[in-house]
């Protein structure tokens, strides 16, 4: 599927992150998105799609095995809550950038055209697809070990201001108890380049804006304009601003 050149970097990459013995066959599969295969007339076996479903899992377990044996006092549904946000795309487009996996995705050449390569929800993909990969053909100590330590950074911050990553459901609590009415969001600009999109939402409350915030996706740029709702509204202890 890669030249002997590109297959070098690929293998010298994941040696990079701690792995010494893997498959690199199935570590190429998690960096093909599935555009390339259709334009290359391969099978849909070989697009990350299936590793990317299991390497879901696999994440999924590793943050909740973490979470478990961390937080003791901590409830069924708090972590939950905390490990929704950990696992989510917005979390893991942060550690494929962290990692630079950019320049080992393969994409047609349309898509790359588009700026495919840099889109959160591939790069998310990849990821998940990676883990997969990984958890089939290497160490899974290692493997857990290294899930951890991309992810703890974010565990940490999440677990001391979820109300700060939970601020929608914050919001939507005040509105309700006040109205049972819910707050509304809307796009109020959409600018950039395909690959460097920027999007500003507003967030009202019976027809009065409460705050408005922009972001690089829509669902980021909503969680932002209400976070600063909760603020402007006073709903934030202080200790959650920092």
């Amino acid at each position: 599927m890669q030249s002997d050149c590109n297959k070098h970097k690929l293998q010298d990459f994941i040696e990079s992150l701690g792995f010494s013995e893997f498959s690199l066959e199935l570590v190429e599969v998690a960096f093909t998105h599935s555009s390339y295969t259709k334009e290359k007339e391969l099978s849909y076996s070989q697009c990350y799609e299936r590793l990317e479903f299991f390497g879901d899992a696999v994440l999924k377990m590793a943050v909740t095995e973490y979470l478990y044996k961390k937080y003791t006092d901590s409830t069924e549904g708090e972590l939950t809550k905390i490990r929704s946000i950990v696992v989510s795309d917005e979390i893991l487009h942060k550690v494929a950038q962290k990692l630079n996996i950019e320049e080992y995705i393969k994409v047609s050449k349309a898509e790359e055209k588009c700026g495919g390569k840099k889109l959160e929800s591939i790069q998310a993909c990849v990821m998940e697809a990676l883990l997969g990969a990984l958890y089939l053909s290497s160490d899974k100590e290692i493997l857990n070990k290294f899930i951890i330590n991309q992810l703890v950074e974010y565990i940490e911050d999440i677990k001391s201001n979820k109300t700060i990553y939970n601020a929608k459901a914050l919001l939507q609590e005040y509105t309700q108890s006040k109205t049972k009415e819910l707050p509304q969001y809307t796009l109020i600009e959409e600018k950039g380049a395909a690959h460097k999109k920027e999007f500003t939402v507003g967030v009202s409350y019976q027809d009065k804006e409460l705050a408005r915030a922009s972001a690089k996706t829509k669902k980021q740029a909503q969680q932002e304009a209400a976070f600063i709702a909760c603020q402007n509204l006073g709903l934030l202890k202080n200790k959650e601003l920092g």
